[in-house]
């Protein structure tokens, strides 16, 4: 029997924006700059989506840390 994980590991533009909330020329300032991984299938642009899980948990703990300081 064949099991499929219900939760992708690779998304487009649209939806890794539905996902976080973060605009579109935002994503893109954020894969220009590297804080973001994705990978070019023919003219398709598919975001990591454990990258966006990464940066976004890197983030919360960048302002936790602000905040204590």
């Amino acid at each position: 029997m064949i099991t499929i994980d219900p939760e992708p590991i690779s998304v487009r533009i649209p939806a890794a924006m539905k996902m976080t909330g973060i605009s579109r020329s935002r994503l893109f300032e954020l894969l220009r700059a590297g804080e973001i991984d994705s990978v070019k299938l023919g003219t398709s642009r598919l975001i990591l989506v454990e990258s966006l899980r990464l940066f976004l948990e890197k983030l919360q703990s960048e302002q936790q840390t602000a905040r204590s300081a």
